[in-house]
């Protein structure tokens, strides 16, 4: 049986981080992921995840820490018991215009990631929609980063992918060497859960999780596969039917 984990961003209006470990426990999850907002005082955090009963399997770092403050990365990681870090996320004005500028993005991130696999982390991309959008000379960018650093890992944002306009299977088909974690989301049909910026719960929205799942588990080595909704109304009704559909993919 599949082990979910859950990604906090998912929570962050729903303070404090304490009551929400406790929650997903006692949902069934095993574990979580983190991300920035949860890093500032890592002793705190530990010692939350320990009375919970969590484990913090994974965690997004952004680019300027891993580039800037690799070993504060590291500490946290260390600290928490992360296995895997992902950086997830690239500002607009920070994107490159061609595919020459993607593949030196993969080479950033790749050397970026070094100090981590060095200190026995598996490091990657987390994508969203638009490294998937063909660039003006053609070019898709996620591609371009994989060429640029061939030894990332991948984070794979399955409903991002669909929002990007690309088949997902096939991705995973062709990429899922590189795929060691999932982010298990689901998208509202067109039109609907506008407040919610248009997700819905895993299992209730347009996204065939059954056949993603089978083909995850047919094509990657993936141990990690984490809940997120970006804007869920009711954080607690998101982690419940998210992990209540998801057991039986």
């Amino acid at each position: 049986m599949t082990s979910f984990s859950y990604q906090l961003y998912s929570s962050r209006e729903f303070p404090p981080l304490p009551d929400t470990l406790k929650m997903l426990k006692s949902l069934g999850y095993a574990q979580v992921e983190g991300y920035g907002g949860v890093y500032g005082d890592i002793p705190a955090l530990k010692s939350a995840l320990s009375e919970a009963g969590l484990v913090m399997a994974s965690g997004h770092f952004g680019l300027d820490m891993l580039e800037n403050e690799p070993d504060k990365a590291i500490e946290i990681a260390r600290t928490v018991g992360m296995k895997a870090a992902y950086c997830p996320f690239l500002a607009p004005d920070q994107r490159p215009a061609d595919a020459a500028g993607y593949a030196r993005l993969g080479e950033r991130l790749q050397k970026a990631g070094e100090p981590l696999v060095k200190a026995g982390l598996v490091f990657g991309w987390h994508n969203h929609d638009f490294e998937f959008r063909a660039l003006p000379d053609g070019a898709i960018p996620q591609a371009e980063i994989f060429k640029g650093g061939p030894d990332l890992s991948w984070e794979a944002d399955i409903a991002w992918i669909v929002r990007g306009g690309a088949d997902p299977l096939a991705w995973i088909d062709s990429h899922g060497d590189r795929i060691s974690a999932v982010h298990v989301k689901d998208i509202a049909p067109a039109g609907e859960n506008a407040d919610e910026d248009g997700w819905a719960d895993v299992g209730t929205g347009t996204m065939d999780w059954k056949a993603i799942m089978d083909t995850v588990r047919g094509k990657t080595k993936a141990e990690l596969f984490i809940m997120e909704h970006d804007k869920p109304s009711d954080h607690e009704r998101f982690a419940r039917r998210s992990i209540e559909n998801a057991s039986k993919f």
